[in-house]
């Protein structure tokens, strides 16, 4: 039977040790929400993990109970790749190009990227003409990162590798991890990790779903095994300080349903101003409630209200005779139609553009993965839109002619 990796003594808050109390979300089981399956699985049992989040009344940091090591999640067929949102693409370029010319990168500097993923941001720093390297534990988005000629190391971050990368010479200017610190265990070996890489005027930058957009828009979507935290300011900036990093500047943003972007140096030598944009957001954050265990009460309520809108619309759509698919076989959307209980017969198939995923099944529903010419020759009622945060990209991609749905933050069928 499975256990929480400290199972038989109390659970203790991956950061401060804090004993762990107060339930925010409990979604049942799932499969892991990236472990997509092979038509030769079908036949074979999958492994579901219980899918729970705890919320630590010492430092607030949401986090999963944790199943599953990330070895067994993060593995050599992951199947995320971040090329393929032409909108993540034009965030990452722009970001580039706007710490080039703030940070005053050029030549003579190094970036890192942790969490490389499949390239999709070096290649717009080599583009520049600034040396830069990346280190990502998946080979199947390490290799297509190589393929654009990048350098890429096949390791997980942290303390030790960093010491190991700071005796090569590989200390760097800059440093980026963008979706990557909620998916990190051991939280505080990871970023001091970052406090040993970074030369003395080093800047860290760091984005990630902002859990104050989580609770307030229901995003309860966002949770799955491969999220080990869910991040606010107070709980980051709290994490940074006992790990060798200070906060000097945060940014709010759009992407993935609302993120912080946070610029941090190291706390022993960096000698940048603290912007006024910290404490605006910690300010917002606490008058909203985020160190309040109050805050959390009605997420699972809320939670539950959203999964049986999208049964009362699919069930409904069955009795009228109404085909319904999805797009996007996000990760997202598997702890949706997990949490659910949706199958292949409420929802025929799931349409994505990832060559990586097409010819699969989503994990846990069992529902097939196809192309975009599937979607003309089926020609369905109605399409599921499984990654909300990039309805604006799939309405482009898809033109007027079918009618959307989405189920987050509440069912809404948002038309042609």
């Amino acid at each position: 039977m499975l256990e929480p990796h400290n199972a038989g003594q109390a659970l203790r808050c991956r950061h401060c040790h804090a004993s762990l109390e107060h339930m925010f979300l409990d979604l049942g089981s799932a499969p892991p929400s990236n472990a997509y399956l092979k038509s030769e699985d079908l036949n074979k049992p999958e492994v579901w993990l219980p899918l729970k989040v705890m919320v630590c009344e010492s430092c607030w940091l949401v986090q999963t109970i944790d199943f599953a090591g990330r070895e067994h999640l993060f593995n050599e067929e992951y199947a995320y790749f971040s090329s393929c949102s032409s909108s993540w693409l034009r965030h990452a370029e722009n970001f580039v190009l706007d710490v080039t010319k703030r940070f005053g990168l050029d030549e003579n500097s190094l970036v890192l990227e942790v969490a490389a993923n499949d390239g999709y941001l070096l290649q717009y720093v080599k583009r520049e003409g600034i040396p830069c390297y990346g280190v990502e534990p998946t080979t199947s988005t390490a290799m297509a990162a190589r393929a654009k000629g990048l350098t890429i190391i096949e390791e997980f971050f942290g303390t030790e590798f960093s010491q190991k990368l700071c005796g090569e010479g590989r200390q760097v200017d800059l440093s980026v991890s963008n979706n990557v610190l909620a998916h990190v265990p051991d939280l505080n070996d990871f970023v001091a990790g970052f406090a040993m890489i970074l030369k003395p005027d080093g800047v860290a930058s760091f984005e990630f779903p902002h859990l104050l957009n989580l609770v307030v828009q229901n995003q309860f979507d966002t949770v799955y095994h491969e999220h080990y935290s869910y991040l606010s300011l107070i709980a980051v900036k709290t994490i940074f300080e006992k790990n060798g990093l200070q906060i000097f500047d945060v940014q709010t943003l759009p992407t993935h349903g609302g993120s912080l972007r946070v610029l941090a140096q190291r706390a022993d030598s960096g000698k940048r101003l603290v912007a006024d944009s910290v404490q605006r957001l910690l300010d917002e954050e606490r008058d909203a409630g985020v160190a309040r265990l109050e805050f959390y009460r009605e997420a699972q309520a809320r939670a539950e209200a959203a999964k049986f809108g999208l049964l009362e619309f699919l069930l409904s759509a069955k009795k009228e005779g109404k085909r319904v698919a999805a797009y996007g076989a996000a990760a997202k959307g598997n702890t949706l139609l997990n949490f659910a209980g949706v199958r292949p017969d409420l929802l025929d198939f799931v349409v994505d553009i990832n060559p990586h995923k097409q010819g699969k099944y989503l994990p846990g529903s069992r529902i097939p993965i196809v192309g975009l010419d599937h979607l003309a020759q089926a020609k369905p009622d109605y399409l599921l839109v499984l990654p909300w945060n990039l309805l604006a990209e799939i309405r482009t991609q898809l033109g007027q002619q079918y009618q959307l749905v989405v189920a987050i933050p509440s069912l809404e069928i948002k038309g042609t």
